[in-house]
């Protein structure tokens, strides 16, 4: 009986844990976040810091990101969880619409690049962080992160507002552990990169990489996003219930 509960309970979680692990893995891969990362680290190699300081102070860059997003996702579910249920359902639907909206901006970057209107961090924020990066001391790498986890948000927080969406509708501490799933998934591959050059990897062959790879990234992000959308438009009218 009691191995019947605890099966029911993995199987209500498991269709929201695959969702949260594929979209937090798509996102990752974002070219925002590694663009301003690979900023970072070609500051840090102007001004000659050593391997250790330059490990020190892009951890702290991660971390002050990790941080930053999964405050403002605690912040944006404990907001929804005070509103009326019949308010929260048309959010979710019109969320949807804007994450369904964000996806096909994306697929068409995949074809036509940087025409029309594009999901990317604005030119003069992107100023700003070149301004920040410079500043190359320990509050100033913390506000970096910080900052970019704000102005980053038109490349990456359809994703994750949809996964906030999902979450929010039952959020309860296995919710909160896959918030921070998510989280950690999404700055993995800053991790990655930051090890590589450290460890001896050329910081041109990433950005070549990163280039080459764009087309491929937001087309994943946007099929991504589309999915995720008309997902929550279906949970919002009831048609899906992870329980």
């Amino acid at each position: 009986m009691a191995l019947g509960v605890v099966l029911m309970a993995v199987e209500a979680y498991l269709p929201t844990l695959a969702t949260v692990v594929g979209a937090a893995a798509i996102d990752s891969i974002n070219p925002c976040a590694i663009g301003v990362l690979i900023l970072m680290i070609s500051v840090l190699l102007s001004t000659r810091q050593s391997t250790k300081k330059m490990l020190l102070l892009g951890g702290l860059y991660i971390f002050a990101v990790f941080m930053t997003y999964l405050l403002a996702g605690l912040g944006l579910i404990y907001f929804l969880s005070g509103l009326p249920l019949y308010l929260t359902e048309y959010i979710a639907i019109a969320v949807g619409v804007l994450i369904i909206l964000a996806g096909l901006f994306e697929i068409k970057d995949y074809f036509w690049y940087g025409r029309w209107f594009s999901l990317t961090i604005p030119p003069f924020f992107a100023k700003k962080l070149h301004n920040y990066a410079s500043k190359v001391t320990v509050p100033g790498i913390m506000l970096l992160g910080a900052f970019v986890a704000a102005v980053e948000l038109p490349c990456t927080g359809a994703p994750y507002l949809a996964i906030i969406m999902l979450l929010s509708q039952y959020f309860d501490f296995s919710a909160f552990l896959m918030l921070v799933l998510y989280n950690v998934i999404f700055v993995a591959p800053l991790v990655v990169i930051l090890l590589m050059v450290a460890g001896g990897k050329r910081l041109h062959e990433v950005k070549k990489w990163k280039q080459e790879s764009r087309g491929t990234m937001r087309l994943l992000i946007g099929l991504l996003l589309v999915a995720m959308g008309w997902l929550l438009m279906l949970i919002a009218n009831g048609t899906i219930n992870f329980g």
